[in-house]
């Protein structure tokens, strides 16, 4: 495959490259900080930003794509589903 871009340098704006699904954990932080959150499943999106504040996120529609660097996604207050990192 050819990628017409592989020496263009990569930044925070570029597009994602890599993709896992997230398992929400209340002590474990992410293998990967992520650029972006995907939604799949509506609900409450309990994190741990990459700074160290922690923020609940109510009623996240499903579909929602969340431009958030975080540590964690928190077991603890997370009800929305099919959870997505992007980097």
């Amino acid at each position: 495959m050819t990628d017409q871009f592989k020496n263009h340098a990569r930044g925070l704006s570029s597009p994602a490259e890599n993709a896992a699904a997230i398992t929400p954990d209340d002590a474990a932080d992410l293998a990967e900080v992520p650029r972006a959150l995907f939604v799949g499943e509506a609900g409450d999106l309990a994190v741990v930003m990459l700074g160290g504040g922690t923020v609940t996120l109510a009623n996240v529609p499903a579909g929602s794509l969340l431009p958030l660097r975080v540590a964690r996604v928190r077991a603890s207050g997370t009800t929305a589903g099919r959870i997505l990192g992007f980097w």
